[in-house]
């Protein structure tokens, strides 16, 4: 082989060679990734629902685990029911002090247990209406708006919270009609001699709304007026003098057994002891003819209640619905009725058993100042004009 031949055999090999090393260093393809497998999302916790005001009221009122009442008779109003409710519903204790109270009484009760924290010292009152100004003047209450405060008519509360309305209703005649021959009608009939022994009243005209409440609708019934109650001091001085009053604070009970037959009260008691009774004795519910007069009664929460919470709760139980039918069902119209009407939340049988409407028409609602005013003559002037110790 020539040495041109040689040299071109030589160029050729190192070229090939140089390729062979080239294509070595490429590198190979890179495999295919795995398919990532889907992964499932961890759920979130729910948050726990935020505690509500009303959740944080029940917790406080559970701590303290008891509610005080007084001046509670559970036939007034259907308050059994509302008291056994409100144990069943929050699991509270419910002490009961003195259920044949009047409003002065529960009044006193605050004042004589401020520095008392034990069982004598009530939690919460259910007074007269007039017996509002004297609670705030004498700082014996504290303010609280229950829930349902813009459905309370602005008339029958203290715009501050101190004290708000609960029911209404007006002064009736209770008779037994199986120990009274002649049912009442009117004021002037319970002066007549077959009335001998048998006419009360259902507290003692000097402390107890109810009581004072039927003075003035005598006052009414004979020339006198919501200003002018003496008319009704001297129809008791004369009842009194007849030998036909008799001066004991009367219940259901005394005119069952026909010791008090004939009695003036609040047309919701006398309803409900109609019905408890059950026709034995028979009982009539009688609207006078005249001197028909309406009251409306007021809750507060004491000032130096040892368990405000639980009083609270109390509260905003009667203001519910639940609460505020349970006081129809005992014959009481409740202050929220007309906002319950219009909502449709009074059951048609509760509303089938109240008293028809044209009984009521001739009702008055004495102011607050005309009630202060009736409460202190009546009370300064009962045992020199009447002079009847009711007890």
């Amino acid at each position: 082989m020539s040495p041109q031949v040689r040299s071109r055999w030589s160029l050729l090999s190192a070229l090939l060679i140089v390729l062979v090393l080239l294509v070595s260093c490429v590198p190979s393809p890179a495999a295919a990734p795995a398919t990532a497998q889907p992964v499932a999302p961890v759920a979130a916790k729910p948050a726990a629902p935020a505690e509500t005001a009303m959740d944080a009221l029940i917790k406080a009122a559970k701590a303290e685990g008891m509610l005080t009442t007084i001046a509670l008779p559970h036939d007034w109003c259907n308050y059994g029911d509302a008291i056994t409710g409100f144990k069943a519903k929050y699991g509270l204790q419910v002490n009961e002090l003195n259920p044949d109270a009047g409003s002065g009484d529960e009044v006193e009760a605050i004042k004589a247990n401020k520095a008392n924290k034990g069982p004598q010292a009530p939690d919460v009152i259910d007074v007269g209406f007039s017996f509002g100004p004297k609670v705030i003047a004498d700082g014996l209450v504290q303010p609280y708006k229950v829930s349902t405060w813009d459905t309370i008519p602005a008339d029958s509360k203290d715009s501050a919270g101190n004290w708000y309305g609960d029911y209404y209703g007006v002064l009736a005649f209770e008779v037994n009609k199986d120990a009274v021959k002649n049912v009442p009608q009117d004021w002037a009939d319970l002066l007549k001699p077959e009335y001998k022994g048998q006419v009360a009243l259902s507290g003692d005209p000097r402390v107890s709304t109810q009581a004072y409440m039927s003075v003035i609708a005598a006052a009414l019934a004979n020339g006198g007026s919501l200003d002018n109650v003496m008319p009704g001091l001297e129809f008791f001085k004369k009842l009194n003098a007849a030998g036909n009053f008799v001066p004991v604070i009367a219940k259901q009970a005394t005119v069952a057994k026909g010791e008090t037959p004939v009695i003036t009260r609040w047309d919701y008691n006398a309803l409900s002891d109609k019905t408890t009774l059950a026709g034995n004795p028979n009982i009539e519910v009688v609207i006078p003819k005249t001197g028909v007069v309406a009251g409306v009664y007021i809750q507060a929460i004491s000032a130096y209640a040892p368990h405000p919470n639980a009083a609270k709760l109390w509260m905003e139980y009667l203001y519910s619905d639940e609460g505020q039918v349970i006081w129809l069902k005992g014959g009481c119209h409740p202050i929220r009725y007309n906002d319950m009407v219009k909502r449709n939340a009074i059951p048609a049988d509760v509303s089938a058993k109240l008293p028809p409407a044209d009984a009521y028409a001739k009702a008055v609602f004495p102011t607050l100042a005309q009630l202060d005013a009736a409460a202190k003559a009546i009370a300064e002037n009962w045992d020199k004009v009447v002079g009847a110790d009711v007890k």
